[in-house]
């Protein structure tokens, strides 16, 4: 789960590998399928356990996402199929999610494969979820929402955030056949299924660099703390807390190169535009929309 987001343009500072081309595929006759679905993983479904989140167990309530523009594109960006609406779901539901899947795609390498998550609209697809969950996105303006709590011993936290970024996940890779292979291979007859993998223990790292990633929460129940102690966190009391201020045993919080980024609520915000992988632990580079 160790992952994260390269966005020039954004300037965020964080690293997402570099995508490599692959001409697996390429010359083959006929057609196939390509088969988009998501999850969430056991971090989602079922909890982030105290050991990986430095002694707090996080477990979600819901995890709402909303998924748009998925595209398949070859390395000349010719587009073999795309699916331009959005469509809803809970990652917290059990399983795995189909999306969407493109019949009739000739049967070679596409190497450039895409998508968003954005804020859902009155036109938005309910893949998995509810209609109030739809309601909920809609008139918040969210592409990513979260309600979750936190306990550590007899001390909880509980919290709902929600975040109107609009992110695309361009030029996607992952392991295919034990491969690092960029986008999706179709062959004649089969079915490729790229999965978009949402990593939930991302929103709680406490640095924008990867590597020097660790999934930390006490400054984020500090916040609570030094706030209205109604064992609430918004994120209006996380912008408060300024990222200079933290202490170091509850850090210390790194964005590398990102410029803007001076306080809990607008790191948390950028976390947010990293949730989005592929095949898993595959990566795509993202920048803001």
């Amino acid at each position: 789960m160790n992952t994260m987001l390269k966005s020039a343009g954004l300037a965020l500072g964080l690293v997402l590998a570099a995508c490599s081309s692959s001409d697996d595929g390429n010359g083959s006759d006929g057609s196939g399928r390509v088969s988009f679905t998501t999850w969430g993983e056991d971090f989602i479904e079922k909890e982030i356990p105290a050991d990986v989140a430095g002694g707090w167990t996080i477990r979600y309530n819901r995890f709402l996402v909303v998924f748009r523009n998925i595209k398949v594109a070859d390395a000349n960006d010719k587009v073999a199929d795309e699916m331009p609406e959005s469509k809803l779901f809970d990652m917290k539901s059990p399983g795995v999610k189909s999306i969407v899947i493109f019949n009739n795609i000739p049967a070679k390498a596409w190497e450039h494969v895409s998508y968003e998550i954005a804020p859902a609209t009155g036109d938005t697809i309910v893949g998995d979820g509810t209609d109030a969950d739809k309601q909920l996105m809609v008139q918040g303006g969210y592409s990513v929402y979260v309600d979750a709590v936190a306990t550590n011993g007899t001390t909880t936290k509980k919290y709902t955030w929600g975040f109107k970024t609009t992110t695309l996940f361009a030029r996607c890779k992952g392991l295919l056949s034990g491969k690092d292979t960029d986008g999706v291979v179709v062959t004649n007859g089969g079915t490729d299924e790229p999965q978009l993998t949402i990593h939930g223990d991302h929103l709680y790292y406490n640095d924008l660099q990867a590597k020097e990633a660790k999934v930390r929460f006490d400054a984020m129940a500090k916040a609570d703390d030094d706030g209205d102690k109604d064992g609430i966190i918004t994120l209006d009391e996380l912008s408060k807390v300024k990222l200079a201020a933290i202490p170091k045993e509850n850090g210390p919080y790194g964005t590398g190169s990102a410029t803007g980024i001076n306080d809990l609520g607008a790191f948390v915000t950028a976390l947010s535009r990293t949730v989005g992988h592929f095949r898993g632990e595959g990566e795509c580079f993202a920048s803001a929309k």
